[in-house]
């Protein structure tokens, strides 16, 4: 499925909407190059969970987590990871845990990824318009994917 985007308040709002069909344990998985939208994506999702802190990027930190919404958000950059191993981060604590996941730069860990998830693959067309190829892997997801008919 692809959705097109044509702002940043249209890319936040499509996160936002994604975040109400949620639920405990799910995996985002957020693929595009620098600055094509990846965080600004997981800002909208924070918004739809009742988020107020500010959501930045995980770069440095690798792992941000934010516990105050409906479900706690744990948002994951693995960019650095390029040529290096995620093992000691616990990754399977966070997939298997109670929040939802978003983890930005997946393809850095694929060997470590559930077999489940949405992948959301987002290609900048200019500086305003986003196009969201979003991939259903799962049953969950592929009927998520249907409240976007």
């Amino acid at each position: 499925m692809k959705i097109l985007t044509k702002s940043y308040l249209e890319t936040i709002n499509f996160g936002t909407q994604l975040a109400h069909y949620l639920q405990a344990g799910d995996l985002i998985l957020l693929d595009g190059d620098l600055g094509a939208g990846k965080t600004t994506l997981t800002q909208g999702v924070a918004r739809g969970l009742g988020i107020k802190r500010p959501v930045k990027s995980p770069t440095f930190t690798l792992i941000r987590e934010y516990q105050q919404g409906k479900y706690p958000l744990y948002h994951m950059d693995m960019y650095r990871l390029e040529n290096s191993s995620a093992e000691e981060l616990g990754l399977q604590e966070y997939f298997n845990g109670d929040g939802i996941v978003i983890i930005e730069w997946s393809q850095f860990i694929k060997d470590q990824l559930p077999d489940h998830y949405l992948r959301i693959q987002i290609v900048r067309l200019d500086d305003q318009k986003r196009q969201l190829q979003l991939q259903a892997n799962g049953q969950h997801y592929q009927e998520l994917l249907t409240k976007f008919d």
